[in-house]
């Protein structure tokens, strides 16, 4: 089993409480600025990480199974939300369901925030497969993992770059030509990647410093409307990095534990908690009395994990968690 990186769990446990705070509506609309900058860096952090830990060095077999427990659960999650979406008065609201409508959703255009999982498992299979032909293929999944990038992938820069430029075009296709999937998004995979292939550490790129507290400060103020894929976008989401990993080394140890357990289940959190951010609108009503929406955020973000928790105990207790993710138990 791989050795955690609690560094990536804590930033990952920041990054959900940040997805699901922007998941709740009205909080959202009461900050529409502080949105903008998060959206900068939220989602482009978790595609970050997990083209860095996307393990490449199984065998066909067992990366497939890895791609199958991330397709269940968005088959199954992002299809009961193309039904409400048929039923709800939202902004994605499908007037007539039909089933040309429901596959073209579920299989090209996702509705809603699992979007994500149809794009890890497009970018990760794109990532596998043209990489996973290099001469060590016969190898230990060991002896891949410890050779650095320009030898562990084919002795040859040049052939690495290659291989790399050619992910880049398939991405390209998939987004530009074919339209199933963000180009911005697919690129802030392949850097974790190519970061992880490299050899370099993740913590050590992204710098922890203080100084880096100040840069995210002033980019975030002083940047017109920006966005994941422009400059000010990707130098917002650096920082940010850079600005949670310097926080970390001096977080209490309360909740810095806290952020750890739910960095470690952040996939559970990410998949259940739209059930409960639907649900935080009934509390809208009686929390209005605050016009900063901070109460209900932390009443909200509340009720959020503790369901989401709730959901993943019971799927444990009854076993359901095998034929969901794929595991005896999901909490971790």
């Amino acid at each position: 089993m791989n050795k955690r990186i609690q560094e990536l769990d804590y930033v990952k446990g920041v990054l959900i409480l940040l997805v699901i705070s922007f998941h709740l509506v009205w909080f959202e609309q009461l900050h529409p600025d502080i949105k903008q900058v998060v959206y900068c860096f939220h989602m482009p952090g978790f595609l970050l990480i997990s083209g860095y830990l996307m393990n490449i060095s199984k065998e066909p077999r067992q990366f497939l199974r890895t791609l199958l427990w991330l397709a269940v659960p968005y088959v199954v999650m992002e299809s009961g939300y193309i039904y409400m979406a048929s039923i709800l008065p939202i902004n994605e609201h499908i007037p007539l369901l039909t089933p040309w409508v429901y596959l073209k959703h579920l299989f090209l255009h996702p509705l809603g925030p699992y979007w994500y999982l149809h794009a890890i498992i497009l970018c990760g299979a794109v990532y596998y497969w043209t990489l996973s032909s290099s001469p060590l293929r016969g190898e230990s999944p060991a002896a891949k993992e410890a050779l650095p990038l320009s030898e562990g992938l084919g002795g040859s820069e040049r052939w690495v770059w290659t291989r790399f430029i050619l992910i880049g075009i398939a991405y390209y296709v998939l987004s530009h030509v074919l339209g199933i999937l963000s180009f911005s998004s697919a690129m802030y995979f392949l850097a974790g990647a190519i970061l992880r292939q490299s050899g370099m550490n993740f913590v050590a790129f992204f710098r922890p410093s203080s100084l880096s507290i100040i840069f995210f400060i002033l980019l975030a103020c002083l940047s017109e409307r920006p966005n994941q894929a422009s400059l000010n976008g990707v130098l917002i989401a650096y920082f940010a990095i850079s600005t949670l990993l310097s926080i970390y080394k001096h977080l209490p140890p309360a909740p810095r534990t806290m952020l750890l357990f739910l960095g470690r289940n952040s996939l559970m959190l990410y998949v259940f908690s739209p059930i409960f951010t639907v649900l935080c609108k009934r509390l809208v009503p009686y929390l209005q009395f605050d016009p900063t929406g901070l109460i209900f955020l932390l009443v909200s973000l509340a009720f959020c994990v503790t369901g989401s928790l709730l959901i993943a105990w019971l799927m444990d207790l009854t076993r359901i968690s095998r034929f969901f993710f794929g595991r005896k138990a999901i909490r971790e």
